[in-house]
């Protein structure tokens, strides 16, 4: 009786969770301009989204960001955790806790005061400010990834590979990076997710200028749902769900 109403709880939680996803994908495939009537199959709105421009260049943009955000969250987060396990220094307790309070912290205070930082620097709003401030808030997912792999490994291998004379670059490069590099592939994947998908802090930090996806897809959304937007949300959706998927894999990997 009581495993039965579990289960009947835990199917209700995944329908809604899953279901209207479910039902944009559907209707990303409708033959009509409206989101409330099936008049048949067709994929029409991914060919628009293709012969869209706009939305190419903005595409474009926010995979360049992307791709660089979570190139550069890995290097710095990765030295990061290396630093946090390899060294005891003061205030490493405090690094440590300041790593899950940027994790923690609300979107739209990291969007205002890096917005209020740039103004104050006098840098101009774009790409420069997009990709600064999302390694910002990728740096801390990479670096606890990679962190609680380190955590996991065996200390005496790391002291074989220094009494058998290696120096500290060589037991980095050869002992430590080698396995830990599940984390590091997985951190990099988590991080392009991130930044592939974020509203809030790019709303503050990208300027009228600079255009990324998510925030081309929010100013169609104020016009009115209709069938391209169902289909741009499932190619996110899809995306998303592959690199999220690979990055949990990595993660599941000893």
């Amino acid at each position: 009786m009581i495993r039965g109403v579990a289960r009947a709880y835990q199917g209700l939680v995944y329908v809604l969770l899953y279901l209207p996803i479910v039902v944009l994908i559907a209707f990303s495939f409708n033959d009509s301009r409206s989101s409330l009537a099936w008049r048949g199959f067709t994929t029409d709105w991914y060919v628009k989204l293709i012969e869209d421009g706009d939305l190419l260049v903005a595409a474009g943009n926010s995979a360049v960001v992307a791709l660089l955000a979570a190139t550069c969250a890995t290097v710095v987060g990765t030295l990061t955790a290396l630093a946090l396990y390899r060294y005891r220094f003061r205030g490493k307790r405090l690094a440590e806790g300041l790593v899950f309070v940027l994790i923690m912290a609300p979107e739209i205070v990291m969007g205002i005061s890096l917005l209020i930082l740039f103004v104050a620097l006098g840098v101009g709003l774009g790409f420069t400010t997009v990709l600064l401030a999302h390694v910002t808030f990728c740096l801390p997912f990479v670096t606890v990834t990679v962190l609680a792999r380190l955590n996991g490994f065996d200390r005496h291998l790391v002291e074989a590979a220094q009494d058998l004379g290696a120096s500290e670059l060589q037991t980095v490069a050869r002992v430590i990076l080698p396995m830990a590099a599940p984390a590091l592939a997985a951190g990099w994947l988590l991080s392009f997710t991130l930044s592939l998908d974020d509203v809030i802090i790019t709303t503050f930090v990208a300027g009228p200028d600079y255009e990324l996806l998510p925030l081309k897809l929010y100013s169609m959304v104020r016009r009115g749902v209709t069938p391209e937007i169902n289909a741009l949300s499932t190619v996110l959706f899809t995306l998303t769900l592959v690199v999220a998927g690979l990055a949990q894999r990595m993660l599941q990997r000893r």
